[in-house]
């Protein structure tokens, strides 16, 4: 008998006969994995939360779930709350909204089930002192970890995760693979593994399904439908996933636009950036890459006035905008959109010439005029960061900042957001400087690297150069990586 036997799943909306997800068919044997691939809306995380009997209100399933003999679907919580810790335990994508941030991770990991805290830390490669503190006091690598220790603490016949590694730099996305690896392969643990990252499918998962628009459009063994796929979806999926080939000129210029002469940031007794000299020149594109809390975002926020050096000498020459990684959350929600891109022009214009600089600006990103009167909440993920460019564009800038622009969107997303900065950059023959976790990105946008590490600037040369011979230790590590 199968551990997860899903039989004609079906989600609709309630009051509508339109079938947001399905009908989807899985078995899956204890010990087996399986990954599931495809864009935002797909299905994937509504596939998940109907197998753990956590869908919102709103939404009904129909068919069948049953999960070790014990059917979920239209069961009362009270028969499937037993099974969830024991039989099946889930991972999310982003950790703070499934910590408490006021509770210390101890009384967390006890909460779920760990009776000895320090062993499950160890189990995940964390230190026993983690237990000791809150969650807004780790990383995201160290919150995901906590996480896998949480769900794995009643010993589950499988486990769930949805976008586990998602905005994770190489080498924590490597470190938190390897655990889930390790603890499944220890425990049997069947697994379910959701990602956007076909890399990672590939690494983690012998079989795929690949979902589009709630449906299932091909399934197999993971290196038979990602070398050959049959569905056309699959195919533009795979060539999405690859990077676009963009063709920028290499900076020339000598002037400096941006200069950093011993700059350190000093956070109590944690340094963010310490004594980081580094130049800049004009049309210069530079890739900042590094581990989590490197200092990538110190950096840039020190270079946009967002924030003051502790030590050390700034020299900004040119106006400077930032988009940041999160459109979201930079987007007010109440103002139309229009207005939020109007609060990034200079000078004192009147409505009508601002209506009109926003107008210009989406039509420069490819989005229509009449979203000028929408608001955030009636796009997409790649739509709102579109907005987030033209509002950048609107403030003149002779210097673009991009912190993880790109790590949230889909494959497909994240190619068109790419060539849209290329081509804005190559037109206004700006200055880049691109945070990221994804050295590929930085291999084909950025004709120059800086890698960070602890907040030290230990490596800073040509893109090429710097790939093909790196000087430190550390760098050979995020290629290798990055390169899985």
């Amino acid at each position: 008998m199968s551990l997860l036997h899903v039989d004609d799943l079906t989600v609709t909306a309630t009051g509508s006969t339109t079938a947001l997800l399905g009908p989807i068919n899985i078995d899956l044997a204890a010990g087996e994995k399986l990954g599931i691939i495809g864009e935002s809306g797909s299905g994937k995380s509504l596939t998940a939360l109907s197998i753990m009997g956590l869908l919102p209100d709103g939404v009904r399933a129909s068919g069948s779930v049953t999960v070790d003999g014990t059917e979920v679907i239209d069961a009362r919580d009270a028969r499937i709350r037993p099974l969830r810790g024991k039989t099946m335990a889930m991972v999310f994508q982003e950790p703070m909204s499934a910590l408490d941030p006021l509770m210390r991770v101890g009384k967390q990991l006890a909460q779920a089930g760990v009776r000895d805290a320090a062993t499950a830390l160890e189990e995940v490669e964390l230190d026993a002192d983690i237990a000791s503190r809150f969650p807004h006091q780790l990383s995201g690598g160290q919150r995901q970890r906590v996480l896998i220790a949480m769900a794995m603490a009643g010993h589950p016949d499988l486990l769930i995760c949805d976008e586990p590694t998602t905005a994770l730099d190489a080498t924590t996305q490597d470190g938190v693979l390897r655990v889930i690896e390790r603890v499944t392969k220890a425990h049997g643990t069947a697994l379910i593994f959701i990602t956007h990252d076909l890399g990672v499918i590939r690494r983690m998962c012998p079989n795929v399904l690949v979902m589009h628009q709630g449906a299932v459009v091909e399934s197999g063994p993971t290196e038979r439908v990602l070398v050959h796929p049959e569905h056309p979806y699959t195919r533009t999926l795979i060539a999405s996933s690859r990077p676009p080939e963009l063709s920028l000129s290499p900076a020339t210029a000598e002037d400096a636009l941006v200069t950093l002469r011993g700059v350190s940031k000093v956070h109590g007794a944690h340094a963010a950036l310490d004594g980081i000299d580094l130049r800049v020149h004009h049309g210069e594109r530079l890739g900042i890459v590094g581990g989590s809390g490197s200092g990538k975002t110190s950096l840039l926020k020190l270079i946009a006035g967002l924030d003051q050096p502790t030590s050390g000498d700034i020299d900004v020459r040119g106006r400077v905008q930032m988009v940041f990684q999160d459109p979201q959350g930079s987007l007010n929600p109440r103002l139309k959109i229009w207005k939020s891109i109007a609060e990034a022009i200079p000078g004192n214009l009147g409505k009508a010439d601002k209506r009109a600089r926003a107008a210009a600006a989406l039509e420069e990103v490819g989005l229509p005029a009449d979203s000028l009167d929408r608001f955030p909440h009636e796009f997409s993920g790649g739509q709102r960061q579109r907005i987030s460019i033209a509002r950048a564009l609107c403030g003149e800038p002779d210097i673009l900042l991009a912190d993880e622009a790109v790590s949230a969107l889909d494959m497909s997303v994240r190619a068109q957001v790419l060539e849209l900065l290329a081509g804005v950059i190559a037109k206004r023959k700006l200055t880049l400087l691109f945070v990221t976790h994804d050295l590929a990105v930085v291999r084909h946008l950025c004709d120059s690297v800086a890698v960070l590490d602890r907040g030290r600037l230990i490596e800073h040369g040509a893109t090429d150069s710097v790939w093909s011979s790196p000087s430190t230790d550390y760098t050979r590590r995020l290629i290798a990586a990055a390169d899985m």
